[in-house]
């Protein structure tokens, strides 16, 4: 029986609501300075109360500026940022859907060597292989596209390790009742397994989407043009060089921007993502 114990009560919430604040607090910093002029946020100290340049501000971060080192709007950047987050997501859940599938419910030679290889490559993240990898793209041409920003990163040792871990849970009933209604390995992989595992895929997709939407390292190598920014690359080529003044508003107002889809995802998807998450511990 749980003690209901007032100060524990309060002292909890008191923790959370703190937590809450200073994990918030350079947010709402944002926020504030995407509503300010240039010149009134590098004054000490700065304005915490909302500006009157919230829509100059916005507009200016969305439709491009001469003066932010990039004449590409965000708009565009986060296009860019978005087919290559959805790619990522897409590409790693039906590839490790189909690997995990064929480990655990197909019989050929060397099948467990084939997974622990594919296990071994968490130990060797982009960083690692980077040098290789780019080389591999560059002599492929593929520098300055979407083929050249996904490809290299659609494949996901951990989501196939997840999914097969899954997929040894599921009844061997299933199988023999699926086996004897005539149904073949890609029709019970269809209308059964991806069905069973819709949570796992919500909770993958909530990870993957924003994996993708964050990369940097990557598209820093793979890009040179503008129009193949994506928008973190693009708050990075805000801030100008040099003696240059750098627009923290439009700056701010741009960042604010690219934390929408992110956060959007993770809202809508939610209910799902915690559910997969349990289901994945069972």
């Amino acid at each position: 029986m749980v003690d209901r114990n007032p100060w524990l009560n309060f002292l909890s919430h008191a923790v959370l609501i703190l937590g809450v604040a200073i994990v918030a607090f350079p947010l709402y910093l944002a926020l504030i300075a995407s509503t300010h002029t240039a010149d009134a946020i590098v004054q000490s100290p700065m304005p915490l109360l909302p500006g009157a340049h919230l829509w100059d501000n916005y507009r200016a971060a969305l439709l491009g500026s001469g003066k932010l080192g990039s004449n590409t709007n965000v708009l565009h950047m986060m296009w860019v940022s978005f087919v290559v987050a959805m790619v990522i997501t897409v590409g790693k859940i039906a590839i490790s859907l189909l690997s995990a599938f064929a480990i655990v419910y197909f019989r050929f030679p060397f099948k467990m060597l084939c997974f622990w290889a594919i296990f071994v490559t968490l130990m060797l993240p982009v960083e690692v292989r980077i040098l290789p990898t780019y080389k591999v793209v560059a002599d492929l041409g593929l520098l300055n596209s979407y083929a050249g920003l996904t490809l290299p990163l659609i494949a996901s040792a951990t989501a196939t390790f997840l999914f097969r871990q899954f997929f040894l849970t599921v009844p061997d009933e299933l199988v023999e009742a699926a086996r004897m209604d005539g149904a073949g390995p890609m029709r019970f992989f269809k209308d059964v397994l991806v069905p069973l595992s819709r949570t796992s895929i919500a909770a993958l997709f909530v990870i993957q989407f924003i994996y993708g939407w964050n990369q940097y390292l990557w598209p820093l190598l793979m890009t040179t043009t503008e129009d193949m920014y994506p928008v973190v690359i693009g708050i990075k080529r805000m801030l100008a060089g040099g003696e240059a003044a750098v627009d923290w508003n439009i700056v701010m107002a741009t960042a604010i921007v690219a934390m929408l889809p992110p956060t959007a995802v993770v809202i809508l998807m939610q209910k799902w993502f915690v559910k997969g998450l349990v289901d994945t511990e069972k």
